[in-house]
């Protein structure tokens, strides 16, 4: 029995009462969300203040200009690096697998279909970089707004730390606050297995076994194709920096559960931010990788959207060229880095890129809506590990990680 007071097996358990709640009582899928949204507002409702406090007190107390430079221009390198191979991945197994052929064009475009359409012309991608830079930090912190937290908090964190001794309270505050705020996720991941209930009920509720059924060859591929990519190509990466893939799967095991139950990675992102800074990640490095790469380095986000394209084209028998191909992956590489970490963001951008490639059928995304929601767990579950392994490899480049603190805490040696 002592066992069931451990988190990881509680949300285990709250992931297998989902589905057979949501299976053999599909009416509760209503209620469910209800549940699984709560949660991950109670999640983000600590969110923003743990990025700000975090970078700040990172930076202010210890770091400099050069050194946050440094690190963020390499972050970007390896984000960059890794989704391009992510994208290039997804779509030579789409290629060589062909999940879209023989699937009946039997779907036309519905009202959700449409409305996405329209969401999907309104995107300025030109835009999205500007955005970065807030107008309104009160406004940034209200919705949660990632990318502009982060850039505020380096620049108060720069202008804290210029102060010298007098920034010395401030930081001490800062602190004590960061640790409240810790305390109080510490609390809402106990709600955890709760909020993993409400996500499985809800999708299995809403959309059922059925349809995985028609487009299970496209879901299995992206499975393997994702597994692949964790198993082969990210652990190569921590092999060639002397990182065990595995017991730092292990040590985030309770994340990856939450994550597959909430259907978002940014469920987690507060406490993967401990876990790594606990495990001897410094502040600094934490502060800017996590919430950067929520934006910029979605491994499994890139997988989904280039595998879909090339499905869709399979679907509508369209021979995309090898030019075709290659625009595809230049509109990707764009698109794909307006995904943020939440479900269904991903599906938005599809219907972006499929907009702006102009060749295949708007309304091939009908067919994919049933299917979505179980391909998010696999997306949100990617896009987390990818950000999670970025952090250590970055920290150890820098020699900004405490590798006896890494052994002792990931590797219990």
């Amino acid at each position: 029995m002592k066992y069931l007071r451990v988190l990881y097996v509680q949300v285990i358990i709250g992931i297998i009462a989902g589905v057979i709640a949501g299976h053999f009582f599909p009416s509760i899928s209503g209620v469910a969300k209800l549940i699984s949204e709560t949660f991950i507002n109670m999640i983000r409702m600590v969110i923003a203040p743990v990025i700000f406090f975090t970078i700040v007190s990172g930076i202010a107390g210890a770091g400099n200009m050069k050194k946050v430079g440094r690190i963020g221009g390499k972050a970007l390198i390896y984000f960059e690096l890794v989704t391009s191979l992510a994208l290039i991945i997804g779509l030579v197994v789409a290629n060589l697998v062909k999940p879209g052929k023989g699937i009946p064009v039997t779907h036309t475009a519905n009202a959700q279909v449409t409305q996405l359409t329209e969401q999907a012309k309104e995107l300025n991608w030109g835009e999205f970089f500007s955005h970065i830079v807030p107008s309104n930090i009160v406004e940034s912190f209200a919705k949660g707004d990632i990318l502009q937290i982060l850039f505020f908090s380096i620049l108060f964190a720069i202008g804290l730390k210029r102060l010298g001794p007098y920034g010395t309270s401030v930081l001490v505050t800062f602190d004590k606050i960061n640790k409240a705020l810790f305390n109080v996720l510490t609390i809402i991941m106990k709600l955890s297995p709760i909020g993993a209930f409400g996500g499985m009920a809800y999708t299995i509720g809403k959309f059922g076994f059925a349809t995985l059924a028609l487009l299970g060859k496209l879901l299995l591929t992206f499975y393997i194709t994702g597994f692949l990519f964790i198993f082969v190509v990210l652990n190569l990466i921590c092999v060639y920096y002397k990182i065990s893939l595995w017991k730092l799967l292990g040590y985030l095991k309770e994340e990856i559960l939450i994550v597959l139950g909430a259907s978002s990675s940014e469920a987690v992102l507060p406490s993967v931010m401990k876990k790594l800074t606990d495990a001897g990640c410094e502040k600094e490095v934490v502060g800017l990788v996590i919430p950067t790469g929520y934006s910029f380095n979605l491994d499994g986000t890139t997988i989904y959207l280039s595998m879909s394209v090339i499905f869709l084209a399979q679907v509508f028998n369209i021979d995309l060229s090898i030019g075709q191909q290659l625009t595809v992956i230049g509109i990707l590489l764009i698109t794909s880095k307006g995904a943020a970490g939440v479900t269904g963001s991903g599906f938005l951008v599809l219907a972006s890129t499929l907009t702006a490639l102009k060749v295949i059928p708007i309304e091939g995304l009908a067919i994919l809506i049933g299917v979505d929601r179980f391909m998010s767990e696999g997306r949100a579950i990617i896009n987390f590990i990818g950000n999670s392994i970025a952090t250590v490899i970055i920290a150890k480049s820098e020699n900004e990680i405490d590798m006896v603190t890494y052994r002792r805490v990931v590797e219990k040696r």
